[in-house]
This record gives C-alpha cells, structure tokens and sequence, in this order.
C-alpha cells in the first residue's frame, strides 16, 4: 500500500460500494480495501490544521512546515511546505485533485516557491497553479511539464484507487495532467535559501529518471520523496531503474550520521534515518539472492519489514560488487 490521520473521513457509499468492485493492480501485494486501515496512527502525532477543502488534511509538523495530505486517494501521498524568513518552498503539488495553492495561501504569506521530489503524477497535479516551479534540467521532467491526457491518468481515479468524495468542482471525466512551465533549473548540490532555512538538493534517480531529495543539514531531516517512504518502494515503474536506485540508497546511506529524520512522500510523514542503511542493505542482499520475493502482477516484492521493495521479474541481478558499500 503507498498507503492516515486523527480525525475520521466520512465516506460516500457509492465510492466504497466502487472500490470494493475494483483493485488496484501493478502496486504490490495486499491492497485490497487499503482504506480499511485508515486513519493512521501516526499522525495522531501532529496538530491538525483547518483548511477550507475537505480534499485535504494539514498537519503542522513544527513552527515552519507543513504536511498536506491527501488520504481520499491510494497513493496517500504528502506534500510539504516549508517557511523560511523571507521564502516558503512547496515540496510537490499532489494529485491535482484539490486546490493545494488555496491552502497553501491560508498557511503563509511568503513567496512560494514550488521543487518537486520527481514528476509523477501524484506529485505535480497542482504545478500548473503556481509560477515559480523549479526543476532538474532532465528530458523526463520536460516531458512531464507538458502534461499528461485523460487515457493516461484515469485509473488513478477509478474503482479501488479512490475511497472518498472528491471535492466541490471536480470533474472526474476531466481529470487530467495539466501543462507548467519550469522557470528555473537547480541541479545536484544547488542550495536554496528561504531566509533561515537553507535546502540542499540531491539528485537521487532509480524510481524515477528526475528524483531528487532536499537535505536540511541544520535541522538534520532529509526529504525523500518516493526515494524511501514505510509501504512498497516501486523500482518497476516504467522509467524506473533498480540499478539506479541502489547507488542512490548507497549514496543516502552515507548521509545517514548526518541526518536524524527522513520526511518522506506517502502515508506518514516521518521515519529514522537508520532506514538509509536498511535501504542499501536491501538491495545488496536482493543483488547476492539472499532475500526472498513474491511475484505478483509479473513483478518481484522483496519484503524487508517496514518496507519492500517491487522490481520487474525480468529485472537482471544487480552485481552486488558494484553497489557501494
């Protein structure tokens, strides 16, 4: 489950009666009726925060951020603003279901800035409402900017993917990627100053072509996205990378004395940095043939506890020598 929080959602009959006709396939093993398992303890945690859009849930994880949250959803996924003095930075726009720019203006008068962790649909939906987004100078994230069409993007809405009512306005046979524009280019090291708050970008491909993680060496938390979340990491998407994604686990891993928090993309906001080195050490022992895996849906699971991780069954072996120790 890319699998939620501490006040219940009240859901509409007929989206359960819909989900419990459908499933959601390619996404691993065990995901039928995910919504059951909702709210999730963890965010018991946080403050909750009013907004005016049910779509969303906000969370004030400290004085300067915030989670948005988007539970209606399967991906479950989070997105994140962060305040600076002078700036704020919003780390991925979500589904583009909701108005995540109308809640993000009742949260803070700064200037926005919007960085995706990767281009995914669950996390540029809402892009085309901001102008300034910045992005890596890649022919995946250029592709990803124009857009993506109705015949790509509606299973994502469709029968077991969705559990909740969508928001006043939203017109589902509508759905679709809608076009932005990339208006400034950060690259691997860059730093972003938001007055007081200062973010290191790391490229960090293997799930996706353009994934990046921000560092906040101050504070020591590492923003992730779909690098490492608690729930299936998906390394068989299409132009996903195993091999890829196993030097970045290397490289992050490496990071870990310096890091005490991972804010990650999906389900709950926060996990132990002691999960870097779980995550190389998942894919040496996957590369040496030690772990065990399921297939299911023509793709291996790899099972390591808090998290797994799904490759393609023809995915060739990674030579274990060439994954950084």
């Amino acid at each position: 489950m890319h699998c939620v929080h501490t006040v219940p959602i009240i859901a509409c009959a007929a989206l359960l009666a819909a989900c419990a006709t459908g499933g959601v396939e390619n996404r691993g093993v065990g995901n039928e009726r995910w919504w059951d398992e909702l709210p999730l303890p963890e965010w018991q945690a946080f403050t909750p925060v009013d907004v005016d859009d049910d779509w969303f849930e906000v969370y004030r994880l400290s004085d300067d951020l915030f989670a948005i949250y988007e539970p209606g959803q399967f991906e479950l996924v989070i997105s994140y603003l962060i305040i600076g003095n002078d700036k704020a930075l919003l780390f991925d726009t979500g589904l583009g279901i909701g108005d995540i720019r109308r809640v993000v203006e009742a949260l803070t008068d700064r200037e926005v800035l919007v960085l995706n962790s990767h281009s995914h649909y669950d996390h540029v939906g809402d892009n085309h409402r901001f102008d300034e987004v910045l992005g890596l100078d890649n022919a995946y994230s250029r592709a990803s900017s124009l857009g993506r069409g109705r015949a790509e993007l509606a299973e994502f809405i469709g029968p077991g993917w969705v559990w909740k009512d969508f928001p006043a306005g939203f017109v589902p046979d509508e759905y679709v990627g809608r076009p932005y524009a990339i208006t400034r280019i950060v690259r691997d090291g860059d730093r972003i100053d938001l007055g007081g708050r200062v973010l290191e970008v790391l490229e960090t491909p293997g799930h996706a072509p353009d994934a990046l993680c921000l560092l906040d060496r101050e504070h020591r938390q590492l923003f992730t996205g779909d690098t490492f979340y608690l729930a299936p990491l998906y390394a068989h998407l299409p132009g996903s990378d195993p091999d890829t994604y196993a030097r970045t686990a290397a490289r992050l891993a490496a990071l870990q004395p310096e890091v005490d928090t991972l804010v990650t993309a999906h389900n709950v906001p926060f996990a132990d940095s002691a999960f870097l080195g779980r995550l190389r050490n998942a894919f040496i022992s996957m590369a040496a043939g030690t772990s065990e895996f399921v297939v299911t849906d023509g793709n291996r699971e790899y099972d390591f506890g808090a998290f797994s991780i799904i490759v393609p069954d023809d995915n060739p072996t990674i030579p274990t020598s060439e994954i950084p120790q």
